[in-house]
């Protein structure tokens, strides 16, 4: 039977509390929550019910109808297959298969309409070409499946789909035994021997979740206060692995990592220890939920001692299952600098909340991230189709993070912030057969009079990358396009709906009335990247206000293209002159020029 925690036929040790001690080290403190802790809770399960954090008994129970179904699928794919390939049917009958899950379902921690992560498990003599080809030919012909497609040659090969109202990214692992019973525990080292890096990928994400649930030592406590952290993050802007932030496993061992130093602490204590402990970590220090394991089988583990590029990750958080991993190797110098205000920014409000002076709501409200800078770069990303669109801006997004560390190196530029919410462009900026998404980088740059930045070179290093990628795997069209705007903020609303501005500007006047305006807010951290202050910078420094209506320009076309094919307002096929960035008279729009 699909148990909610979302195991076939899983046994309930998860439930059971380990008395031991747990993580690298003993806890802060034991102490059981007092009567007021526990109201607190009480008011941040009441808090988090608006955000739709928690799903219905029938909303739960057609998650597990869905994943019946498709292990039932597994099950007759595999069979079938078998008795293909000349296996007898009795034996056929008995070979296997399985479907796990991992990920914020069996946490227990998924939103109203998440997506489920699963793996199918099978024998040896199932490949990896026969679940991207027979097995993907069998959902097709399922009428509840919609949206199919295959990612095969992803970093861990996955195909996605909508099955019955439910989004599902299934993986594949083939391992070497016979059968695959239903009894089988994914967390015994041994199933790694001889496997091929794509099917331990593919392993790791379940055997990572099993750890993290054996390692805390309260299920409950760790699921609510996974639920808080996690919509807190997503509120914030720093939910993102694909873009510098940390994804879902991560804020996963950080909360994992608190409950171990505070075993008995109550969820809304739980809230608070996590900003109080992380606000303050000493960051490249890893953190561990358990001690690496000394597993040998010849699998490469995050060691900096070994490898010498594990040295330069910013922001450790080491998987706990064999081959240990660092979740966040995509963090860099602006991610961290963004994610270190927010800890400090979320003490300071818990700090509030635990005394009584304020209430969760205000833990969940949005930055300002708008009114935050004055210069944005927006990334557009258009195409003709919705698949071709679907591919295409999942394709940019992953490579984003590059630019961004490539703006980093510029000695003018002390922050690039990247928004993770992908906007629609409004109908009036585009053409309206096309698709177009947005991305927004807000820029930080130092007070130096008369600065005038090239981004030239960046922009195009990084739309050729994308392009190069995409014809790699043979995505890129000729109706598939990518353009850079530098715009200032005043130009934003032309891009932007009424209502995002609208409700940052309410928000803004409401805290100039309370005598904090976010924009004057200084960064909560100091800390100036560290490839920023290394370099000897060649430019003036004479101090500079940056106000919107400044002389700074960015020495770059207003709209850098780049494409499959001809792109609005500049062609592809012209040569492209970045020029200093002006208003067009009395338009308040970006000028662009193309020569």
């Amino acid at each position: 039977m699909w148990s909610q925690s979302g195991n076939y036929s899983l046994n309930n040790k998860e439930n059971k509390s380990d008395d031991k001690t747990l993580g690298m080290t003993s806890a802060i403190s034991a102490a059981p929550p007092k009567e007021i802790d526990l109201i607190r809770t009480k008011e941040l399960e009441d808090a988090l019910v608006p955000f739709d954090v928690f799903e219905s008994k029938d909303e739960l129970d057609h998650r597990m109808y869905i994943l019946g179904k498709l292990y039932t699928l597994v099950k007759q794919w595999i069979k079938d297959l078998s008795i293909k390939n000349n296996m007898p049917e009795s034996v056929a009958e008995s070979v296997g298969g399985k479907v796990y899950t991992f990920g914020s379902y069996r946490l227990g921690v998924h939103n109203k309409g998440a997506d489920i992560d699963a793996l199918c498990v099978a024998p040896k003599h199932i490949s990896r070409l026969d679940f991207f080809h027979s097995f993907y030919d069998l959902l097709k012909m399922q009428p509840e499946v919609t949206e199919l497609r295959a990612v095969e040659e992803a970093f861990v090969p996955v195909i996605k789909m909508n099955f019955d109202g439910i989004e599902i990214d299934m993986l594949f692992a083939r391992l070497q035994q016979k059968e695959i019973p239903d009894s089988m525990d994914l967390r015994d080292d041994n199933l790694l021997k001889n496997l091929d890096q794509k099917c331990v990928r593919s392993l790791n994400g379940c055997r990572v979740t099993d750890e993290i649930l054996r390692l805390v030592p309260n299920i409950d406590n760790f699921r609510l206060t996974l639920r808080a952290i996690k919509l807190w993050a997503k509120k914030h802007g720093i939910y993102s692995n694909i873009l510098g932030y940390l994804g879902g496993v991560s804020w996963a061992m950080l909360v994992a990592r608190t409950c171990q130093l505070y075993p008995n602490a109550a969820p809304a204590t739980l809230v608070y220890k996590f900003f109080l402990i992380f606000s303050k970590w000493q960051w490249p220090q890893p953190v561990f939920l358990t001690q690496p394991s000394n597993v040998s089988l010849g699998f490469s583990t995050w060691d900096p001692r070994v490898n010498i590029q594990d040295r330069y990750h910013l922001m450790p958080i080491i998987t706990p299952a064999y081959p240990q991993q660092n979740s966040t190797f995509n963090v860099s110098q602006s991610t961290r600098a963004v994610i270190m205000e927010e800890f400090k920014l979320g003490l300071q409000i818990t700090d509030e909340i635990m005394i009584g002076k304020a209430t969760w709501d205000k833990l969940f409200e949005p930055p300002q991230f708008f009114m935050k800078y004055r210069h944005f770069v927006i990334l557009i990303a258009s195409s003709t189709t919705s698949k071709e669109h679907l591919e295409w801006t999942g394709l940019v997004e992953s490579k984003i993070r590059f630019l961004i560390q490539t703006l980093e190196r510029n000695e003018a530029i002390t922050l690039a912030h990247i928004n993770p919410e992908c906007f629609t462009m409004p109908e009036s900026q585009r053409d309206p057969k096309n698709f177009c998404s947005m991305w927004f980088i807000g820029l930080e740059f130092k007070e130096i009079k008369g600065l005038h930045v090239d981004l030239t070179r960046d922009i195009v290093q990084f739309t050729e990358t994308v392009n190069k990628s995409a014809a790699n795997i043979q995505m890129l069209k000729p109706t598939m396009s990518l353009e850079a705007r530098h715009v200032r903020r005043k130009q934003l609303q032309q891009y932007l709906p009424p209502g995002v501005i609208k409700r940052e500007r309410k928000t803004s006047l409401t805290n100039n009335k309370n005598g904090a305006p976010p924009e004057s807010r200084k960064r909560l951290s100091n800390e100036v990247p560290d490839t920023v202050t290394n370099k000897k910078s060649r430019l003036s420094n004479e101090p500079n206000s940056f106000d919107d209506n400044s002389n700074n320009s960015i020495n770059g076309e207003d709209s850098c293209s780049s494409a499959g094919g001809d792109t609005t307002p500049c062609s592809s096929t012209s040569p492209l002159k970045m020029q200093s960035i002006s208003e067009a008279p009395n338009s308040g729009k970006p000028e662009t020029v193309c020569t």
